[in-house]
């Protein structure tokens, strides 16, 4: 074997070995999760200033599972994306849909959970009056879908609904409703919450779990959630973890965490503490 063609093999071997390294290292150890902690009790900011909740203890369980040391901030909801895109932190785990316009910009790992959207409003109203219905409409299926929403235009019509900003919700109520309801955004649901019970708006949509939590609340005992709830379309998928295109190495471990924590039927147990309802994804 020449000189010449045994360092050849040396460089290619030296390379081999450098490339298996960076592949073994790219598997983080440490990593910060975003949350938007005011979305109770998806996540939420307690009075002593913790974030907590559903998102926030499911986190800590992916976490252990995967092996890292997870940090977990809030970050307004309005910011989450560009925040993550720009390396502020790694992963957004705030009740965010997977729609194909933010998979457009970041990566999702699969649904961790599916919640049905509707409508909150006063129970001497017309709707509030019919109560909440278990039914769930997807809308993919048009024609069950848009007989339901027209059943529901009469008896929300000249209504003043708040939803937040930036949100499926609020997409949802521009598609199918907005030539029925004055459609009112705020930046945050404790915003729209306030107004509610102030009585400057009439009814709110967003995730039916995150509405029951709102009303249980003292101040809105004249209130109820009314109607089905909607899930697919501009919902998107369910609710994913949001990560940046590029790392695919923690999507993989997201995934399998995500997982081992349906089979085991930890997000089952994790769903029914906080919001009352197994939101586990159907496999």
């Amino acid at each position: 074997m020449t000189i010449r063609r045994m360092a050849a093999l040396a460089a290619a071997f030296t390379t081999l070995t450098f490339g298996q390294v960076a592949l073994a290292q790219d598997a983080p150890t440490e990593i910060k999760i975003a949350t938007e902690g005011a979305y109770a009790p998806w996540n939420f900011t307690t009075a002593d200033g913790k974030l907590d909740g559903l998102e926030v203890e499911l986190a800590n369980d992916l976490c252990a599972r995967m092996k890292v040391k997870c940090t977990i901030v809030a970050q307004d909801w309005d910011g989450l994306i560009p925040s993550l895109t720009v390396g502020k932190f790694d992963v957004i785990m705030a009740s965010m849909f997977i729609t194909p316009k933010r998979l457009e910009t970041i990566d999702f790992t699969q649904p961790y959970a599916v919640d049905p959207s509707g409508f909150a409003i006063g129970k001497d109203s017309e709707l509030g009056k019919l109560g909440v219905s278990a039914e769930k409409f997807k809308l993919e299926d048009e024609a069950s879908a848009l007989a339901a929403i027209d059943k529901l235009k009469p008896m929300l019509k000249g209504k003043v609904v708040g939803v937040q900003a930036a949100t499926t919700n609020l997409d949802f109520l521009k598609k199918y409703f907005a030539d029925t309801v004055e459609i009112r955004e705020y930046k945050t649901t404790e915003q729209h919450d306030l107004d509610l019970a102030a009585g400057r708006i009439d009814a709110l949509f967003a995730q039916q779990t995150a509405l029951a939590a709102t009303l249980a609340k003292p101040e809105f005992a004249d209130y109820t959630i009314a109607g089905p709830g909607f899930v697919g379309g501009v919902f998107g998928l369910g609710t994913g973890a949001g990560l940046r295109k590029e790392d695919t190495k923690l999507k993989d471990m997201l995934n399998a965490a995500i997982d081992s924590a349906i089979a085991d039927g930890t997000i089952k147990r994790i769903s029914e503490k906080w919001v009352g309802t197994d939101v586990t994804p159907v496999k």
